[in-house]
């Protein structure tokens, strides 16, 4: 009898086969394309949007398999790109202005989206030492930063506008890891951070003590870190960079109006994260993402004109030998549509 069953069953499935019927079991769910993402250093609330994005299943939504490491920098980000290891990242645009200007032909690596609307470079200086938020007060100091990385890099541009010497305080060079160390224990005079990244300080400091010069007080109108794509991925694949900054403004947005869902996916990745500090830290950060002009053209986007003097400036204040053109530096083509990309919160 079972037999009989049996034989009936495989007859009747053979019958089906034998008119169209879909053989579900044979499909295999569509293959994802992987993309190697590197952020610019280790993973904090700065860049929560990513792991939200992640979590929420953004980026499969859009066809692809993201994997995002820890970066060394925001400069060595652009290397890492340009290596071929990595397909995309967040990486600082002045440093792709000079990366660019040193090679010849079409940009290996381009910005695709920026992140932060303008940089959120600053020097932090201890107000006992003397440090107040005159710039001019850091004349003789001593200012702690790593030996590359992207505030140490542009402080010639204030140097310039300010009208003083490269040599007008006296470097200490350290690694990240010990930047906060060496501010608490006196043996400098301030450092150089991202605002943002500064809240390892201030959580260590009281905010009283110190003195935040930022950059763009002292009239240094930069953009700052940006999403990077290879040539390889704006060309052959412009599709996935489209989905990738599809899913990442979408979740840039949500971050923005539910910052506790941002930190928590982010704490999923670095467990130990403090989340009363990386919502600090977000606070912040979201500051220079949705700046002034993003309520103009919109989050992820840059003015040509503003885009175009920072060039300028890149070029004439490390004196390159070329000036790349604003169009190989940022490739606005893979933005997410305008009304995507309007500031809710």
């Amino acid at each position: 009898m079972k037999r009989r069953l049996f034989l009936t069953r495989s007859s009747t499935l053979a019958a089906l086969a034998s008119v169209g019927a879909p053989a579900v079991w044979s499909q295999s769910a569509p293959r994802l394309t992987p993309i190697k993402f590197t952020l610019d250093f280790r993973i904090t609330g700065q860049t929560s949007p990513f792991f939200l994005a992640q979590q929420r299943g953004y980026y499969k939504d859009e066809g692809l398999d993201v994997s995002i490491d820890v970066g060394a920098g925001s400069v060595a980000s652009i290397t890492r790109i340009a290596s071929g290891v990595y397909q995309m990242g967040l990486g600082d645009i002045s440093s792709l202005i000079e990366f660019q200007a040193s090679q010849s032909g079409t940009p290996l690596v381009q910005a695709v989206y920026q992140y932060y609307n303008r940089a959120p470079f600053a020097i932090i200086g201890r107000k006992d030492r003397g440090i107040t938020s005159d710039f001019r007060s850091l004349e003789g100091k001593r200012i702690a930063a790593a030996a590359v990385e992207s505030t140490r890099r542009a402080w010639p541009m204030v140097a310039r506008k300010l009208r003083v010497k490269d040599d007008f305080f006296q470097w200490s060079t350290t690694d990240f890891a010990s930047r906060d160390n060496v501010v608490v224990r006196g043996d400098v005079d301030g450092a150089t951070y991202f605002h943002d990244s500064a809240v390892s300080l201030f959580a260590r400091m009281k905010l009283d003590d110190l003195a935040i010069l930022q950059y763009q007080q002292a009239g240094v109108n930069l953009y700052g870190n940006a999403i990077l794509a290879s040539n390889a991925m704006t060309t052959q694949n412009p599709g996935a960079v489209a989905g990738f900054l599809r899913a990442t403004n979408r979740a840039i947005q949500e971050s923005m109006l539910d910052p506790l869902a941002a930190i928590a996916a982010t704490r999923l990745r670095e467990p130990i994260l403090n989340e009363a500090v990386e919502l600090e830290r977000w606070r912040i950060t979201q500051q220079y993402i949705a700046a002034a002009d993003t309520r103009g053209h919109g989050l992820g986007d840059v003015l040509k004109r503003t885009l175009e003097e920072q060039v300028d400036e890149v070029v004439s204040v490390f004196a390159l030998k070329t000036r790349p053109g604003v169009e190989g530096v940022f490739n606005r083509a893979m933005l997410p549509a305008a009304s995507q990309r309007v500031v809710k919160a």
